[in-house]
């Protein structure tokens, strides 16, 4: 919620003040844009490790979004590209994981599956060669946006070093409207692949004959989601916490919640204090 108004070193040092240790970087214009090529060069990752030295946070985590599984050819090779360079850059920020999505066009989904499979193997080498982990979000409208499906595809690359994120605001997305959270988590976890969670809220738009939210015209082919505070949806908190505890979960948790800017310090405050009392710090 801050990228808009300030820096990226900026940010970091917002993050030391609002009690954060680490931070994932999502994507912003002169960093890693959504779909285009890194534009960090290198006084601009020279000035971010100085930040990250000044203020004591850590960039934990990228989350760059590339077409990578793009039906068009050529695009398909421009996004593994953009990969290729932000690898670089993820390596000189000593970034050793990354989580994206998986994009493409859910209305070719097969196609986009083939593809997204082409970039992997294209990449391998250059995730390899850095020791850099990934860790794969079904975002609604990729080509898969079911949690079951993400995770098989996820286990068919067969690679210790590429995970799976479950993305809390995502959970009525992911079990298409059951919210079934708990069975999520936990089949991540016997696969050995749940490496992250996103924090943040939503509501549940198959509730109310798919009226809770609103799109119009009815049937558009477009995908609504939020990333609310905590407490200001349907997200099952205490089924997740729960069983987060219960998996033994270690990995990354990052705070995404967005849209709310007016609230952003008291919003990451608030969440940063819950996750330290429900899974310690």
């Amino acid at each position: 919620m801050y990228y808009m108004t300030m820096s990226a070193p900026d940010t970091l040092r917002k993050a030391a003040e609002l009690g954060f240790s680490y931070v994932e970087l999502s994507p912003r214009s002169d960093f890693h844009f959504w779909h285009h090529y890194p534009k960090a060069d290198r006084a601009y990752i020279d000035e971010l490790n100085k930040t990250q030295k000044e203020t004591g946070v850590t960039i934990r985590t990228l989350n760059p979004v590339f077409n990578w599984s793009a039906v068009d050819e050529q695009e398909r090779q421009a996004q593994v590209r953009n990969w290729r360079r932000l690898l670089e850059i993820a390596d000189q920020l000593d970034v050793r994981d990354i989580v994206s999505e998986f994009s493409g066009d859910r209305n070719r989904a097969r196609e986009s599956e083939h593809q997204w499979y082409h970039s992997i193997e294209e990449l391998t080498p250059a995730f390899e060669r850095y020791g850099i982990n990934l860790i794969m979000e079904a975002h609604p409208y990729d080509f898969v946006e079911l949690h079951d499906r993400a995770l098989e595809i996820v286990r068919g690359v067969d690679k210790d070093w590429i995970g799976y994120e479950y993305c809390c605001p995502h959970t009525f997305h992911l079990s298409d409207g059951a919210g079934d959270a708990a069975r999520m988590i936990r089949s991540a976890a016997a696969a050995g692949k749940l490496r992250e969670v996103h924090v943040s809220d939503a509501f549940n738009h198959r509730a109310n004959d798919g009226n809770r939210y609103i799109v119009n015209p009815p049937g558009a082919d477009v995908t609504v989601h939020q990333h609310n505070a905590i407490g200001q949806g349907e997200v099952p908190w205490g089924e997740v916490f729960q069983t987060l505890r219960e998996v033994g979960f270690d990995g990354i948790m990052s705070v995404c919640i967005f849209g709310w800017h007016e609230y952003a310090d008291e919003y990451n405050k608030a969440a940063l204090e819950r996750l330290t009392a429900e899974l310690g710090a």
